[in-house]
């Protein structure tokens, strides 16, 4: 005999609740009906037996149409809340604390869109795994990624920072595949961030200049991984057609990553194939490369090309002054030098040294005088920084009291010891400071640094010089040698020997036996 269809519901039930009872996450009826009783009464639906178990009406709520709930507008503001304890450490005498949910709450209210650049994000450290895992060992392997670590993290921290701070990287003629795996995966962490923020994010977000095809292909091959994280990439490069490329990747997809050399680039932006208007982020990979090839007008066609204020990051070799006046064109916001190696040559690239003669300490003042005339000839109509730095504050101060001449005009400083000298040539803006306040100052500001005091070693020497050479494409380092710092002469040529500069005749005579 067939069964009815209520005989089969029952059976069906009684399987159901079988198997509920016989689950790890099973709960008793008891507990079951009261957590259905709880979400019918927060949907404000319940059955007529439970009529009498709604809230009562309200002044407030005559109709009872909020069920209970209490309105945005009733909610406790933050300056209700700060009167409240104020008004309880009068009538107690003791201050309360504040609930510490309420306090975390606030604070990531205060900080949504802010970046914690204390360590990486954990979206950051996936991609980093992704291009890893990824990366062919013949094609020397993935450990070597999170090797680079500290090195990445800076590039992270300039990119990610509200304002960020365009790169200059200096370690060698291109990129490696460690640094090209950190940038682009910091171009991932960003795009994530921004879309996760409800922002929207440009395609291309991202325009990696190459100079050749070969490597076009390589820095493909590190952005490929991904494409599974929601990441696509382009690359452009004359192997391929310009129809091929235009309808089989540029219309098939909106990359946010474009790879691309300079002169193919051109003929689809000028036959309107690509706009890259809206570029967020651009890299020239081997500026050199570029000067060789002779395409430095095509770099700055693409610049140009780029409506937005766009960050950049650019690796050269630092051998080339052409490639610096380059680089200084392109660079037009705050610059930060990054290096994978930690030599004197690549941390002070870009950076000229000169060395010169003073053989008593009792003529350093007028030394300083005359120094001070040539920088304002050699850069006439400019209005210059200068930091002077001496050995103490004693120093310091006698110096800038002395340096205080008929036309210079003293500036507001707590210790005295900043000045503005006025010539026809130009302006110059001075300030000395002693080796030990030196750390309280940014000197990043100042494109020329003059060392009247020597110090006792040459690392010192070599610290201060990286220092300037880390926010400066073309700063000048000017030191004073007088007979007392005899002892730094060989450690003193081999630092200029290293960086490429000329070391000066009279270190011969000074050099001790």
């Amino acid at each position: 005999m067939a069964k009815g269809d209520d005989a089969l519901a029952r059976k069906r039930n009684r399987v159901r609740r079988k198997r509920l009872r016989s689950s790890e996450n099973a709960v008793s009826a008891r507990v079951a009906a009261i957590i259905a009783s709880k979400r019918r009464r927060k949907s404000g639906k319940r059955r007529g037996c439970e009529g009498m178990c709604f809230s009562l009406p309200t002044p407030d709520d005559p109709f009872n149409e909020r069920h209970g709930k209490k309105s945005k507008v009733d909610e406790p503001t933050d300056d209700a809340e700060d009167a409240a304890t104020a008004a309880a450490v009068v009538r107690d005498g003791n201050p309360r604390k504040k609930d510490a949910n309420t306090k975390k709450q606030r604070a990531s209210e205060t900080e949504v869109g802010c970046v914690d650049l204390d360590r990486p994000s954990k979206f950051l450290v996936v991609c980093l795994n992704a291009i890893r895992d990824a990366v062919a060992p013949e094609d020397g392997g993935g450990s070597s990624i999170h090797g680079a670590g500290d090195w990445g993290v800076e590039l992270w921290r300039c990119c990610s920072a509200p304002a960020p701070s365009d790169v200059l990287d200096t370690s060698g003629a291109s990129a490696t595949l460690e640094q090209t795996a950190w940038l682009v995966s910091t171009a991932c962490d960003i795009v994530a961030r921004k879309e996760r923020l409800g922002m929207v994010v440009s395609c291309p977000f991202l325009l990696y200049i190459v100079p050749s095809q070969e490597k076009a292909a390589q820095v493909r091959s590190i952005c490929k991984p991904l494409k599974s994280l929601g990441i696509h990439s382009v690359s452009l490069h004359p192997g391929a057609s310009i129809e091929h490329q235009i309808a089989g990747r540029l219309k098939s997809c909106e990359p946010e990553f474009l790879i691309a050399t300079p002169e193919r680039l051109l003929e689809l932006v000028s036959s309107k194939a690509i706009d890259i208007s809206g570029v967020s982020m651009l890299v020239i990979d081997g500026l050199r490369c570029f000067l060789d090839l002779n395409v430095t007008d095509k770099i700055y066609s693409i610049r140009d090309a780029i409506s937005s204020n766009p960050q950049i990051t650019i690796f050269t070799d630092p051998s080339d002054k052409n490639v610096a006046m380059m680089a200084r064109n392109l660079l037009h916001g705050r610059i930060t030098k990054l290096s994978i190696n930690d030599s004197v040559s690549s941390r002070s690239a870009f950076i000229t040294q000169h060395v010169h003669l003073c053989p008593l300490e009792r003529q350093k003042t007028s030394k300083v005088k005359e120094i001070l005339e040539q920088i304002l000839k050699s850069h006439a109509k400019k209005t210059l920084k200068v930091l002077l730095v001496a050995a103490n504050g004693q120093k310091a101060q006698n110096l800038s009291s002395s340096l205080k001449l008929e036309n210079c005009t003293v500036t507001d400083d707590t210790h005295g010891n900043s000045f503005t000298i006025c010539s026809s040539v130009g302006l110059m803006n001075v300030l000395v400071k002693d080796r030990e306040t030196m750390e309280m100052t940014d000197i990043g500001e100042f494109e020329i640094v003059l060392i009247v005091d020597l110090p006792p070693s040459v690392d010192e020497y070599s610290e201060i010089l990286s220092d300037v050479a880390r926010h400066v494409i073309g700063g000048e380092v000017h030191s004073i040698f007088c007979n007392t710092d005899a002892p730094l002469v060989k450690p003193l040529a081999e630092v200029l020997a290293k960086c490429g500069q000329a070391v000066p005749e009279f270190f011969k005579n000074l050099e001790p036996s």
